[in-house]
Protein backbone atom coordinates (compact mmCIF):
# COMPACT_ATOMS: atom_id res chain seq x y z
CA UNK A 1 0.00 0.00 0.00
CA UNK A 2 2.99 2.34 -0.14
CA UNK A 3 2.71 4.78 -1.95
CA UNK A 4 -0.88 5.06 -1.44
CA UNK A 5 -3.11 7.53 1.06
CA UNK A 6 -4.74 5.15 3.63
CA UNK A 7 -7.97 6.70 3.36
CA UNK A 8 -9.23 3.26 5.39
CA UNK A 9 -7.00 4.36 8.31
CA UNK A 10 -7.84 8.01 8.53
CA UNK A 11 -11.57 6.97 8.43
CA UNK A 12 -11.61 4.59 11.23
CA UNK A 13 -9.67 7.55 13.28
CA UNK A 14 -11.88 10.30 12.62
CA UNK A 15 -15.10 7.58 13.52
CA UNK A 16 -13.18 6.92 16.68
CA UNK A 17 -12.98 10.09 17.51
CA UNK A 18 -9.23 10.50 17.13
CA UNK A 19 -6.83 13.06 16.33
CA UNK A 20 -3.68 12.27 14.65
CA UNK A 21 -2.09 13.12 18.16
CA UNK A 22 -4.23 11.00 20.19
CA UNK A 23 -3.64 7.86 18.11
CA UNK A 24 -0.06 8.51 17.66
CA UNK A 25 -0.27 9.06 21.91
CA UNK A 26 -1.91 5.84 21.92
CA UNK A 27 0.47 3.38 20.21
CA UNK A 28 4.02 5.25 21.10
CA UNK A 29 4.48 6.54 17.70
CA UNK A 30 4.96 10.38 16.46
CA UNK A 31 2.02 12.22 14.90
CA UNK A 32 3.93 13.30 12.03
CA UNK A 33 4.32 9.27 11.63
CA UNK A 34 0.95 8.89 12.04
CA UNK A 35 0.40 11.41 9.21
CA UNK A 36 2.74 10.17 6.79
CA UNK A 37 1.26 6.53 7.03
CA UNK A 38 -2.23 7.62 6.13
CA UNK A 39 -0.43 9.38 3.57
CA UNK A 40 1.23 6.81 2.43
CA UNK A 41 4.73 7.97 2.46
CA UNK A 42 5.65 5.69 5.40
CA UNK A 43 5.47 1.64 5.41
CA UNK A 44 4.87 1.15 9.48
CA UNK A 45 6.04 -2.36 10.83
CA UNK A 46 4.21 -4.83 11.88
CA UNK A 47 4.05 -4.05 15.21
CA UNK A 48 2.75 -0.47 14.46
CA UNK A 49 0.14 -1.56 12.19
CA UNK A 50 -1.13 -3.67 15.29
CA UNK A 51 -1.20 -1.58 17.81
CA UNK A 52 -3.01 0.88 15.32
CA UNK A 53 -5.47 -2.09 14.63
CA UNK A 54 -6.13 -2.80 18.57
CA UNK A 55 -6.34 1.24 19.42
CA UNK A 56 -9.27 1.09 16.05
CA UNK A 57 -10.46 -1.66 16.04
CA UNK A 58 -9.97 -2.87 13.25
CA UNK A 59 -8.48 -6.16 11.54
CA UNK A 60 -5.03 -5.83 9.66
CA UNK A 61 -7.08 -6.64 6.35
CA UNK A 62 -9.71 -3.66 7.35
CA UNK A 63 -7.01 -1.06 7.55
CA UNK A 64 -3.77 -2.17 5.79
CA UNK A 65 -4.70 -5.01 3.03
CA UNK A 66 -6.89 -4.86 -0.13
Amino acid sequence: MEGEKNLRMRSARNDAGLSQTDLAERVGATRQTIGLIEAGKYNPSLKLCKAICQTLGKTLNDLFWD
